[in-house]
């Protein structure tokens, strides 16, 4: 019996998105035990990369996780669980984080949008995974909870650029004087 591991809510180890070359777009790791540096980090996607980039799979084992994946255009997506993990549930969040970036990028996911819109792609990684517990796996809402959350924001694209512009004039009037 002590090799029965307890059940857990913290499934996730790590939700990465990579470029067509390897390269760190977006990462987020929730456990410690597993890469406890950066470091660590890079080399486990460097790695990755190097398994999944041809492969057409969706699931692969590596260094102790099961690492669920999926690519777009010029973007790799991948979810990390320990290597007892539930696919199941990876791919679901895996599916999830995908439908829902599609969502918010209007279709339209590739690099050059997908860093156009980090911040909100970040909101949404939050949405699903909190602390490594996948937290909701509806891409639908995960879409409108990120919504929601820029409207509410103070500061929009307008009003950064109305704040640029008032300093700019300000500065002129200033240097005219």
């Amino acid at each position: 019996m002590s090799g029965l591991l307890e059940p857990t809510l913290y499934v996730i180890k790590g939700i990465a998105i990579l470029d067509n070359d390897g390269n760190r777009l977006l990462a987020k790791y929730y456990d410690p035990n597993v890469f406890p540096t950066v470091k660590d980090e890079k080399k486990f996607e460097k790695n990755l990369f190097q398994k999944t980039h041809r492969a057409n799979a969706e699931v692969i084992m590596l260094d102790r996780l099961t690492c669920v994946y999926r690519s777009n255009v010029d973007l790799f997506f991948y979810v990390m669980g320990l290597s007892h993990e539930n696919e199941l549930i990876l791919v679901s969040v895996l599916s999830c984080l995908y439908d829902a970036v599609s969502t918010i990028l209007r279709k339209n996911v590739e690099k050059r949008t997908l860093l156009d819109n980090l911040d909100i792609i970040m909101l949404a990684m939050d949405e699903i995974c909190d602390g490594g517990i996948p937290l909701e796996t509806d891409p639908q809402v995960v879409s409108q909870r990120v919504a929601l959350r820029m409207e509410e924001s103070p500061f929009n694209d307008q009003t950064v650029t109305q704040v640029l512009q008032s300093a700019r004039e300000q500065l002129k009037w200033s240097l005219l004087k």
